[in-house]
């Protein structure tokens, strides 16, 4: 009986000891959120969007701002840091210190493809950069001038006929985008680099300097709406949900197993989508702090409601999934696949 008494005094005692490393760690951890949400009250935090003012991913983080920064009691100020499609602003990111006072929304798709192509001028490395949420992933597609030589994706493709692109950097959304398609459909194209994002190469479309421009299916439907541009093709196996009305390429066109692959290869990509990042090295607490905020407005209804009144839809997806995903897609090329991605993109087509 006294060995049965000692042994379940000890069972005690270890069950105590549990209970109380408990509930230290939750006291701890609800302290270090508590911290983290004093932190943020007050405070200006940059809201860093790598291409010009005017295009899709401006218009998400000018939608975006005010609630994030109403759900941490603080000041969010968008702050447009455009050059080489969006990797100089990403490269700062990942260099930043790590106070957690500034946060980044990512034209994934390009940013991936600059990384996997293992671009010089690449510095960050998004399989361990923190994520902070997966905001909206979109079809892409082309659209041309109204009124133009082009009507149709027949007419784009058609031999003999010499289609000019409009691109930011090498692997800018427009300028892989454009690349890409043009060697899946077998095109003459030239894509000209040195725009500063989208809504300049919709200008250009419109006035004619070029022919044709790569861009989302949401940013698509807002320069046709405006008259900039007549949308022809969405390059996904889906139609746009925003466009529904137009085809996509492997419906308006008969393609081989080869051209699929090429159409397949950037849609995957694209499936990354536009994401919010922040600097590596942000403490802990902070960065837990920013994904539950943003994860909050994200999901919430009344902000949801808002971005598709003007087509920007959300389709939020945590952080954890996010990094996963990226890890996932920078390994996803055999050595062959990779040397034949990279001639097509830095050097087949690009003026």
């Amino acid at each position: 009986m006294k060995i049965r008494s000692m042994a379940l005094a000890v069972a005690h005692r270890a069950a105590w000891a549990t209970t109380l490393a408990a509930a230290l760690a939750l006291g701890s951890g609800a302290a270090q959120a508590q911290a983290a949400a004093e932190f943020y009250k007050g405070k200006t935090v940059k809201f860093i969007v790598g291409v010009g003012v005017g295009g899709g991913f401006d218009a998400y983080a000018r939608m975006l701002a005010p609630h994030i920064g109403k759900a941490l009691d603080a000041t969010v100020v968008v702050e447009n840091l455009p050059g080489a499609g969006g990797l100089l602003a990403l490269n700062q990111m990942a260099m930043a210190t790590p106070d957690g006072l500034r946060f980044k929304i990512l034209n994934g798709t390009p940013s991936l493809l600059a990384q996997i192509l293992d671009q010089p001028n690449v510095k960050y490395d998004l399989t361990t950069m923190p994520h902070l949420a997966g905001v909206a992933a979109e079809p892409w597609g082309a659209m041309v001038k109204p009124g133009g030589p082009f009507k149709s994706l027949q007419d784009l493709v058609k031999p003999g006929q010499k289609v000019r692109w409009g691109g930011t950097g090498p692997t800018g959304g427009p300028s892989d985008g454009a690349s890409l398609t043009c060697q899946a459909l077998k095109m003459d194209c030239r894509v000209v680099l040195g725009y500063r994002g989208s809504a300049e190469i919709a200008l250009a479309v419109q006035r004619g300097e070029i022919d044709a421009l790569y861009v989302t299916d949401a940013s698509l439907a807002n320069y046709q709406r405006s008259g900039q541009g007549l949308v022809i093709g969405i390059a996904d196996r889906k139609r746009s949900q925003v466009m529904p009305t137009v085809p996509t390429m492997y419906e308006a066109l008969t393609l081989t197993k080869e051209q699929e692959w090429w159409l397949d290869f950037r849609a995957e990509l694209n499936a990354y989508g536009r994401v919010l990042l922040t600097m590596p090295g942000i403490p802990a607490d902070r960065l837990a702090h920013l994904r539950t905020t943003i994860g909050k407005v994200l999901t919430d209804p009344a902000v949801i409601a808002e971005g598709a009144k003007t087509q920007r839809f959300i389709q939020y997806r945590d952080a954890d999934t996010m990094q996963k995903l990226a890890q996932k897609l920078v390994k996803g090329l055999s050595a062959d696949r990779k040397a034949e991605v990279q001639q097509v993109v830095l050097k087949k087509f690009i003026n």
